[in-house]
């Protein structure tokens, strides 16, 4: 059975003392669930934030990004060793910010997600069309392209490691949110692409999150599709309350 995943990518938002306090909050709205709970703090609060959860097993502290490379003269970056000597094990690639404001190309993310899994790390590797490809009725070429180039070099026990996350870019932090249904449909072709190259054991393994716009008010609703197993969540998972919300909506 696939896991059901609520991961709060908190983007380059709190300080060390926010980071503190919005754990802290957390912690008091935690309640039993079946879901995996994940949130991504900046660099700078991974360590504070794995230090105070890790005797917590209800969290997982994640990255939002990383390099490819091991080590060497990338000023500013920070490696999977690097993140794995914090504890971490898991990490987002590939989001829809990173690839338009740092260029990043499904070509350098196939890199990062290699040097991911060699580490034994998982990898939440995001993806999805803009405003322009769905209205030209290309979202499903868009995607697929983003699916093939950065993971279909990959065998399939990989995809044990291996969660996927649909951000439509149309609907990320504009308040536009795509249907229930457009979710679904989406997710659904998703499945099938994985089907067509691996297999349907493979495919139906793979947990695929919903990354765009999601809302105490709509989670309910998206996460009830069948091929929709949680989400990938900016703004609201900056409020303790909402992002618990969004946990208990399964």
């Amino acid at each position: 059975m696939r896991k059901h995943i609520v991961a709060g990518n908190w983007k380059m938002n709190n300080d060390l003392a926010q980071t503190e306090n919005l754990i802290t909050d957390l912690r008091k709205q935690m309640k039993t669930s079946d879901s995996e709970v994940m949130i991504a703090p900046s660099f700078t609060n991974l360590w504070q934030a794995f230090q105070t959860l890790r005797e917590d097993e209800t969290i997982e502290v994640i990255a939002q990004n990383m390099h490819f490379a091991e080590s060497g003269a990338y000023t500013g970056e920070v490696s999977a060793s690097m993140l794995k000597s914090i504890g971490i094990q898991t990490v987002i690639l590939g989001h829809s910010e990173r690839r338009a404001y740092f260029n990043e190309t499904d070509e350098s993310l196939a890199k990062k997600v290699a040097a991911a899994l060699a580490n034994d790390m998982r990898v939440i590797f995001c993806f999805g069309e803009e405003l322009q490809d769905r209205k030209a009725g290309k979202e499903e070429n868009i995607v697929a392209s983003q699916i093939k180039t950065a993971l279909f070099h990959l065998d399939a026990n990989a995809y044990k490691h291996i969660v996927l996350a649909y951000e439509p870019v149309w609907a990320i932090g504009t308040g536009e949110t795509a249907s229930p249904d457009q979710a679904q449909d989406m997710h659904a072709f998703i499945r099938k692409t994985l089907a067509d190259k691996y297999g349907g054991d493979v495919a139906n393994s793979v947990s695929i999150l919903y990354g765009g716009s999601v809302k105490p008010n709509n989670a309910k609703e998206i996460f009830s599709k069948p091929d929709v197993d949680g989400g990938l969540i900016g703004g609201a998972s900056l409020k303790a309350e909402d992002f618990y919300a969004i946990v208990n909506a399964f």
